[in-house]
């Protein structure tokens, strides 16, 4: 993972969105909180971080990290203790849960910020927008709670595109919510980055003020149609894989043909004989629909744990790597895998200790064996046979 690139990315973003009155919720999720992304995400000028889960906050407050932080997902009530004593603000949808927190931070003498989450179309969480305003008043009667605004989320489940019509009605139920309740809603965001085409647009972004950006900083993609996001790095990360086998087979199988092990049959093309290597990296690790290979080789399948490529064009030794570009799914699988070697490359040395290469638990010689890194793409080379 190359850290300049994600620095330019995301100072990038938050300079085109300032003007619109937009600041940047930087999501750290993809990355399990890693305090070198998130402090790389704040010298970009990101000012609060957002993760779904408490632990990745954990691991960056246990760092040292001490910028406003937001829980995005509805805290489970068994740890509504650890969300009060580490988040600044959580998303909510359920009134039980808020008042869990609301207990929570009386005992620990702290208040806790909510953000309210509104049903747009997406289906995936949020209060319905005839139900925000008795939640609302219900919350807002709670102690050691701030109810610091509202929120959506888009093109996540159902793909439902965010535009002028449902950020209208956001902005709609933050009026709502202020002349009805008489707070101040200080927080309206708009969503994710699949929010960026319709904010960089010129639409009128109305009352919208805040973004949350993971994919976009990460990837330079628009999660919407998948295409670069103009100016931005698509290449600041790369996953590298070793080839354990590398031998000529038929590109046919034999015998008879039944589900595979994740339960479906593979439409294999006659090719003839092939050259097959497998790579030792699988489904437990990436999502091998989301990996881009080099050019000339071709994905033909994966287990578990292996990964078998078509290089015919390009025939590999086994120990030699092959470089991937994964998209959010494989990526997110990626890094959340213990399996999976995570290397930050950055070029300003004087931000970075000598430990800030490889993050592992499985340290010894023969980790090359048998892990695989994340690498910024050109730094591990893709290795052919001579």
């Amino acid at each position: 993972m190359d850290l300049d690139k994600i620095h330019f990315n995301a100072s990038t973003l938050v300079s085109r969105l300032r003007p619109q009155g937009i600041s940047v919720t930087g999501v750290t999720k993809a990355c399990m909180g890693d305090p070198r992304f998130a402090k790389t995400l704040l010298r970009a000028g990101v000012k609060t971080l957002g993760d779904s889960r408490i632990e990745n906050i954990e691991t960056m407050r246990a760092d040292g990290i001490t910028a406003p932080m937001t829980l995005m997902r509805s805290p489970m009530p068994s740890q509504v203790d650890r969300v009060v004593r580490h988040a600044d603000i959580s998303f909510n949808t359920e009134l039980d849960v808020v008042t869990a927190l609301s207990n929570a931070a009386g005992q620990a003498g702290r208040r806790h910020g909510v953000v309210l989450m509104i049903e747009l179309g997406d289906l995936r969480e949020g209060i319905m927008p005839e139900n925000l305003e008795e939640v609302a008043r219900k919350a807002l009667c709670l102690p050691n709670i701030d109810i610091r605004g509202i929120g959506t989320n888009l093109a996540c489940l159902s793909g439902v595109s965010p535009d002028s019509r449902n950020m209208g009605e956001l902005s709609r139920l933050a009026d709502v919510l202020e002349n009805a309740c008489g707070l101040v809603t200080s927080i309206v965001s708009g969503g994710n980055s699949s929010n960026l085409q319709w904010a960089l647009s010129g639409a009128d972004t109305v009352r919208i003020n805040d973004l949350r950006l993971g994919e976009a900083i990460l990837l330079g993609l628009d999660p919407l149609e998948r295409l670069p996001i103009a100016g931005l790095h698509t290449d600041a990360v790369s996953l590298v894989a070793e080839v354990i086998e590398s031998k000529v087979k038929p590109s046919q199988p034999w015998g008879k043909i039944e589900q595979t092990a994740f339960g479906y049959a593979l439409e294999n093309v006659d090719l003839g004989t092939i050259g097959q290597s497998i790579l030792a990296i699988g489904r437990q690790d990436i999502d091998p629909e989301g990996l881009t290979p080099p050019k000339g080789i071709r994905l033909l399948g994966a287990s578990s744990d292996h990964l078998m490529l078509d290089t015919s064009a390009h025939p590999v030794k086994v120990g030699s790597e092959i470089a991937f570009q994964p998209n959010y799914s494989a990526l997110l699988r990626a890094m959340t895998s213990p399996f999976v070697t995570k290397e930050f490359m950055e070029a300003d040395k004087e931000k970075s200790s000598p430990t800030d290469f490889f993050l592992h638990s499985h340290a010894g010689k023969n980790l090359r064996q048998w892990q695989y890194g994340l690498n910024c793409l050109g730094v591990v080379e893709t290795s052919f046979a001579k």
